[in-house]
């Protein structure tokens, strides 16, 4: 192992450790600045909650955004690895849960890292640079917290963008998908009750229901017919319940979180209008859109680009068919590239991803996706032609010039 993996692993394991919920990345965010603020990049916190920007300019030329995420899951570890993470965190609702990086993101930030430092160390490129470390992106809504405050223009908008992930594949692997994420929406809905206890009887001296409405049972009626129908080309998945404190009281709310996935932002528009026939009809609830994001889209001119700099610089490239997984990476508006990094041992990997068994290989997966990161950027900016103004940024709010 070389001294830059050896250094890059034991970020990694730092990070692995010591993950942070949405909106909590206090400490991840801090260990990213302080990296790239080492390499010679002009670094500013707080971009959007924990957001971190890194800029390092070299003239003119394009710019090219790299970003890698830096929220961790309510998830319980289960791998049995020495730097496993046993950290808790209270929730906005007051609940405490385990937390761990069972997405990979402690991978992405330390390939991120690892290719914002080749950059700076590098001389044969003019252009600007952009390494961006996004809060929120388990929930959905960190990209457009960044842009709501501010990000293109305290920092200019990007010709290119680039983000990656780790994968079942064989470490080291490099697959470009096709499309690269799907359209999806959070969804919350809050069924709402008269509360009380259940000595309250409906008639006196006589066993009987309790009085009031009990949200508990809607929501289930509602879980129940959600289970039972078959979305237009979507899944519809109900992930949280949660409701009460003691099984003697009725409570007064119950909640369902539940999300919708599709190809198309078209079918999740249908789906969406569906789940809130059925909460109005079932539950006499509305429903809450938490968060939305269309399917990636990688754009051909750079996604050629970067692939034929991946195959130079890594071998194989392969295409790999999309998935049902939703990143909220395409709200940056911008021409992008999306491609996943190997992370499986020769052994298959362990666990599956979003699980507390999820055990990708280091090593492999590092030295891959650092090379796959740096090179892709380095392709980019060697091509400013491809991506001249005016501005291609198409997204929300979108800002007309550079």
């Amino acid at each position: 192992m070389t001294a830059e993996l050896r250094d890059l692993a034991i970020f990694r394991a730092d990070l692995h450790a010591h993950p942070e919920l949405s909106w909590q990345e206090a400490r991840t965010a801090e260990r990213l600045a302080g990296r790239l603020a080492a390499a010679g990049y002009e670094v500013t916190t707080g971009v959007g909650g924990h957001g971190v920007v890194g800029r390092l300019c070299r003239g003119d030329g394009v710019t090219v955004m790299l970003r890698a995420e830096l929220d961790a899951l309510p998830v319980k570890e289960e791998t049995g690895l020495s730097y496993a993470s046993t950290v808790t965190a209270t929730t906005p609702d007051g609940r405490t849960v385990p937390v761990s990086h069972a997405c990979g993101h402690d991978l992405h930030l330390a390939c991120l890292a690892g290719a914002a430092r080749r950059l700076a160390a590098c001389d044969d490129w003019r252009g600007t640079v952009l390494v961006i470390g996004q809060p929120a992106e388990e929930t959905l809504e960190g990209a457009a917290a960044m842009l709501a405050d501010g990000l293109y223009e305290r920092f200019g908008v990007p010709d290119v963008a680039l983000a990656q992930h780790v994968s079942p594949f064989p470490a080291g692997l490099i697959a470009h998908p096709e499309p690269p994420t799907a359209a999806g929406a959070e969804l919350r809905i809050v069924v709402t009750g008269d509360g009380g206890h259940v000595g309250d009887v409906g008639q006196a001296g006589h066993i009987g229901r309790a009085v009031g409405r009990n949200p508990v049972a809607a929501v289930a009626a509602l879980v129940h017919r959600l289970d039972q129908t078959a979305f237009d080309q979507a899944v519809v998945t109900v992930g949280t319940l949660h409701a009460g404190e003691r099984a003697n009281v009725i409570p007064t709310l119950a909640e369902a979180g539940i999300t919708v996935r599709a190809a198309t932002e078209e079918a999740v528009t249908r789906a969406v209008a569906r789940v809130a026939r059925l909460a109005e009809e079932t539950a006499g609830a509305g429903v809450i859109v938490v968060s939305r994001v269309p399917p990636g889209v990688n754009d051909p001119a750079a996604t050629a680009l970067v692939r034929r700099a991946h195959e130079a610089a890594l071998g194989t490239v392969v295409t790999a068919p999309g998935g049902s997984a939703c990143e909220d990476f395409p709200l940056y508006g911008v021409p992008s590239v999306y491609w996943y990094v190997g992370a499986a041992p020769p052994a298959g990997l362990v666990g599956r991803p979003h699980t507390g068994t999820f055990r990708p290989d280091p090593v492999p997966t590092l030295r891959a996706g650092v090379t796959a990161m740096q090179t892709a950027a380095l392709a980019v900016l060697a091509n400013a032609s491809q991506f001249a103004p005016p501005s291609r940024y198409h997204g929300p709010g979108a800002v007309a010039e550079h």
